[in-house]
This record gives structure tokens, sequence and C-alpha cells, in this order.
């Protein structure tokens, strides 16, 4: 059952903004802010206890609650911005208290990292730490400035794009540095 909230979740961030994009003229906000926040809710409730999951879900489910109170459609533009916010918080936090996001992700597929490659994690973490803040940008800009249709393009497709180019680069990256030690 936790997978299967979890694909819900995963599912309705992916296809987000189309549905923004289509159901701003069937649904009502409050409707988006009680699927949204159910989908949260049961994620907090039967996914793992970790710090990190707790308080993502916790403003996702704020934003929901606020989403439905509002009923405002404006509001709907502003979840992929939220999203971004939190995600450069988790990774920009992970570099503060540490280890960082992406040494913890490189340690669950290779438990005796080498003692070298915990600096590039470290650089890596903070790249991703720049792409979810320029990213969380131009959703903030789309969603004050543009039409509906560039805001779903971007948040839709675009931004995932970006997401994936950066994610293949950097796994390109690491493959020659690997290669060189």
């Amino acid at each position: 059952m936790k997978r299967l909230f979890g694909l819900g979740l995963l599912l309705a961030g992916l296809l987000y903004p189309f549905a923004v994009h289509y159901g701003i003229a069937h649904f009502a906000p409050w409707q988006f802010g009680l699927v949204l926040g159910g989908l949260w809710l049961a994620r907090a409730i039967m996914g793992e206890r970790r710090p990190g999951n707790l308080w993502v879900a916790g403003v996702a489910i704020a934003f929901c609650v606020l989403l439905a109170a509002f009923d405002n459609a404006q509001l709907l533009r502003w979840y992929p911005v939220l999203i971004n916010a939190c995600l450069l918080g988790f990774f920009g936090l992970s570099l503060i208290q540490g280890p960082p996001v992406v040494e913890r992700l490189a340690r669950l597929t290779e438990p005796q990292l080498p003692p070298a490659a915990v600096p590039y994690t470290r650089q890596v973490t903070k790249v991703w730490c720049l792409f979810f803040l320029g990213n969380g940008l131009i959703a903030a800009a789309l969603t004050l400035w543009a039409p509906l249709s560039w805001w779903t393009l971007y948040n839709g497709l675009i931004a995932y794009g970006l997401m994936g180019t950066l994610f293949a680069g950097e796994w390109l990256v690491r493959q020659r540095v690997r290669a060189r030690s």
C-alpha cells in the first residue's frame, strides 16, 4: 500500500502541470488541494519516518490546506515552486548537517565509498542546489507573469528535460572521474 501511495504521489507530481492546465476549467482548486493533500497525508502516515520526509510532507499538506481553504486557481501554479524550494532546502541542509544527499545516494550502491569521492559528491549536491534554485525561480516567474500554457510547458516538460540532462551529464562526468582514478 505504501508503494501505491508513493506511486500516486509521483504520478501526481509528474502530471500536475497538465492536470492544472486541463483541470482548471473543469475542477475547483479545492478539489486539487483535497486529492494532493490526501496523497501527501497518506505518504506521511505510511512512509518512512525520516525527518526530511516528514517536513516536506508537512509543508506540502499545509499548502494543500491553503489551496482548499482559499479555493484560488492562481495558488495551483505555486506548487512546483514549493517543491523546488523543499528540494533546495533538503539538499542545502544536507551540506550543512551532512552527509550530503548525493553522498547518501552513492553509498546506497557503494557503501565503502572511496574517500576521494566524498568531495565530489559534495560538489554535485551543490550543483543540484543551484538547479533547484534556478528551476524554482523560473517556475515562480512563470507563475507570476506568463500565460498558463507557458507555465505548463516549462513545468510539465522543459523542467524535467533539464533535470534529466543534469542527471545524465553528472553520470557522464562521474564515469570520467572514475576512469581517471
